[in-house]
C-alpha cells in the first residue's frame, strides 16, 4: 500500500486515501473509517505542535488500548515526535524512571494529574483545529523507544526507527497465506503499548487497510463473545490468551463458544512465550483452529520467525525466520570466544544462541544507540535454539537462564515441562542457586491447583522418572501465584529479586502441604 520506510501515521494517511469509508477501528461503541481515523490523527498532530512540541521530542503515551490510544501516538508520529509506549501497570517509580531516562517532554495518560517527575501531563491526546504540520517522510528517523525489561537491572530503550518497523512489517506480509489481509477483521486484545501489538498487531492493519477490533482488558467470556459479534477473523494472541479460552470453555462445560468465536476466525497466531504443545493440540481438536506459532524481540521490531514461514504448522515449534531476516544458531551461547571476534562458531549438535540479521533490526539502545547489531548487522538475542530433522526451530531458553550442574546443561523449560504435568502443579518456574559441591542446583518454584496438596520429596519422585538426576530440583518454594511479565511469561528477574536464588545450607525445604507464602 505504500513504499518502503513508510511510519504508521503514514501509512494510515495512505489507507485513508485508498480505503477512506473502509472500517478502520473497532472500540466499544467507536467505530471509525480509514478517513475518519485519519483526520482524528490531524487534529492531535495538530495538538502536538500547538503545545510547541517540536520534532524528535519524546512523547510518552500511557493509555489502555482505544482511540485514544492511536489518536495519541499516531499523532505524535505525524508531527515529528518519538513515541515511548509506557505500559499502563507501571508502578510511579517505574514510570519516573522511564520518563527521566528518555527526557519525555509530555506524558499523555488516561486522567488528569499533576507533572510526574517535572514532565507535563496531559489527560488524553491533545486536539488542535490548525492543519497538521507536513513533515515529509523520513525512513531513518526514530518512531519509537520502546523499553524493555530484561532479564536484570533497569528497563532500556530500544531504539525503532520507522524504516525498522516498516520492514518487519513487510516481511510479516510476504508470508503465505499472510497474517493479515485487507478484508480482515483483527482482534486487538494484546496491549497496544507492546511491540507485538503495536507492529505485528496494529502496523499490519495499517500497512493492509483492514480493520482493527480493539479490547482494552482481557476477558476470556468478553473477548469470545466479542469475536463471534464482530466476526473476527484475525487473532495475533500470545499463550496465556489461548489457556484463558480453553479454561473458559471448561468452566462453561461446553466448547460451543470457543467454536462460535473461532468459526470466522482464518489465522490465529501465537508469540511473546512458548506455547504448550497441550494447548495448541487443545485448540486444534476444540476450536478447530490451527495455532501459528512465532518468536521475535522487541530489538527486531518484532518478529523473526514464525511456522507460517514453513508452512509446517507444529506444536512447540517456532519454524523458520521469515523472508529477509537470516537467523544462525551459534555455540557463543555457552562459549564465549576467546578472540572477541562476535562472529563466533555455528551450533552443529545440540540448541544454539539465536543470532538475527536483516532491516528489522533496532537501532541500539537509547540514547547513544549502545548493543546494536555488530559491524556485520548481526544481533544476538540470549535466546537457545535447536533445530529439527525439517531444519525447523524450537525454543529451549534463554542463554541467562541456563544452568550449569557439575558442567552440565540445564534447560530450566525442560524441567517446567515436567513439573507442570503433574496433577497438582498449576505452574511452575526453575532457577538455578550456588551449590558448593555442583557449582549450581536446580531450584523449583511452583503454584498449586486450588485445594492441591504436594510434599517436595512427591515433586522429586515425580522429576526423576523423566529426568537425568542433575536435573532433578534439588529445593522446591510454592508460592500462591508467580509473578509475570506483561506477556505472560513467568518472570525469573522477579524471582530473583525475591531472594529465591539465594543458596541453601541445608539442601533444599519441603513445603507446607496444600502452599506456601510468597517469601
Amino acid at each position: 500500500m505504500s513504499e518502503a520506510g513508510s511510519s504508521l501515521s503514514t501509512l494510515v494517511r495512505a489507507a485513508a486515501r485508498d480505503r477512506p469509508d473502509a472500517p478502520a477501528v473497532v472500540a466499544g461503541d467507536q467505530r471509525l473509517s480509514w478517513a475518519q481515523l485519519d483526520a482524528e490523527v490531524d487534529r492531535a498532530a495538530a495538538g502536538y505542535a500547538a503545545r510547541g512540541l517540536t520534532p524528535g521530542e519524546r512523547v510518552a503515551v500511557q493509555l489502555p488500548n482505544g482511540v485514544d490510544w492511536l489518536r495519541a501516538t499516531l499523532g505524535a508520529l505525524r508531527a515529528g515526535l518519538v513515541v515511548v509506549p509506557v505500559n499502563t501497570a507501571y508502578t510511579d517509580p517505574e514510570l519516573e524512571f522511564v520518563l527521566a531516562d528518555s527526557g519525555a517532554a509530555l506524558l499523555v495518560a488516561a486522567g488528569a494529574r499533576p507533572e510526574v517527575a517535572g514532565v507535563p501531563v496531559t489527560a488524553g491526546p491533545p486536539s488542535g483545529d490548525r492543519a497538521a504540520p507536513d513533515l515529509g517522510e523520513t525512513p531513518g528517523a526514530l518512531a519509537f523507544l520502546a523499553y524493555t525489561s530484561g532479564t536484570t537491572g533497569r528497563p532500556r530503550g530500544a531504539m525503532l526507527p520507522a524504516a525498522a518497523l516498516r520492514a518487519n512489517q513487510e516481511q510479516c506480509l510476504a508470508l503465505e497465506p499472510p497474517p493479515v489481509r485487507s478484508d480482515d477483521r483483527v482482534l486487538l486484545v494484546l496491549p497496544l503499548f507492546h511491540v507485538y501489538g503495536l507492529n505485528a498487531g496494529f502496523g499490519l492493519v495499517a500497512a493492509t487497510g483492514a480493520c482493527a477490533v480493539l479490547l482494552e482488558t482481557f476477558d476470556p467470556a468478553e473477548s469470545l463473545a466479542l469475536m463471534a459479534r464482530e466476526q473476527v477473523t484475525a487473532v495475533p494472541g500470545a499463550p496465556p490468551m489461548y489457556q484463558a479460552w480453553l479454561a473458559a470453555a471448561d468452566a462453561a462445560g461446553s466448547d460451543a463458544d470457543l467454536r462460535r468465536a473461532f468459526a470466522a476466525v482464518r489465522m490465529a497466531s501465537s508469540g511473546a512465550a512458548p506455547l504448550p504443545a497441550a494447548v495448541w493440540t487443545a485448540m486444534r481438536d476444540r476450536a478447530a483452529v490451527t495455532v501459528w506459532e512465532g518468536y521475535g524481540l522487541t530489538e527486531a521490531c518484532p518478529v523473526v520467525a514464525s511456522t507460517l514461514a514453513t508452512g509446517r504448522a507444529k506444536p512447540a515449534c517456532i519454524g523458520g525466520p521469515l523472508p529477509g531476516v537470516e537467523v544462525e544458531l551459534r555455540d557463543t551461547a555457552l562459549h564465549e570466544p576467546a578472540d572477541g571476534d562476535s562472529s563466533g562458531r555455528l551450533a552443529e549438535d545440540g540448541p544454539g544462541e539465536i543470532w538475527v540479521r536483516g532491516a528489522n533490526l533496532f537501532a541500539g539502545y537509547w540514547p547513544d544507540g549502545t548493543d546494536g547489531p555488530d559491524a556485520g548487522g548481526w544481533l544476538a538475542t540470549g535466546d537457545l535454539a535447536y533445530a529439527d530433522e525439517d531444519g525447523d526451530l524450537h525454543l529451549v531458553d534463554r542463554r541467562s537462564d541456563l544452568i550449569l550442574v557439575s558442567g552440565f546443561n540445564v534447560y530450566p523449560a525442560e524441567v517446567e515441562r515436567v513439573l507442570d504435568a503433574h496433577p497438582a502443579v498449576a505452574e511452575s518456574a526453575v532457577i538455578g542457586v550456588p551449590d558448593a559441591r555442583t557449582g549450581a542446583a536446580v531450584r523449583a518454584v511452583v503454584a498449586l491447583r486450588p485445594g492441591a496438596e504436594l510434599t517436595f520429596e512427591q515433586l522429586r519422585e515425580h522429576a526423576a522418572r523423566a529426568l537425568a538426576r542433575y536435573k532433578v530440583p534439588t529445593s522446591v518454594q510454592v508460592m500462591s501465584a508467580l509473578p509475570h511479565s506483561l506477556t505472560g511469561k513467568v518472570s525469573r528477574a522477579r524471582l530473583r529479586e525475591l531472594g529465591l536464588t539465594r543458596s541453601e545450607e541445608d539442601g533444599g525445604t519441603e513445603p507446607a502441604a496444600g502452599g506456601g507464602g510468597d517469601d
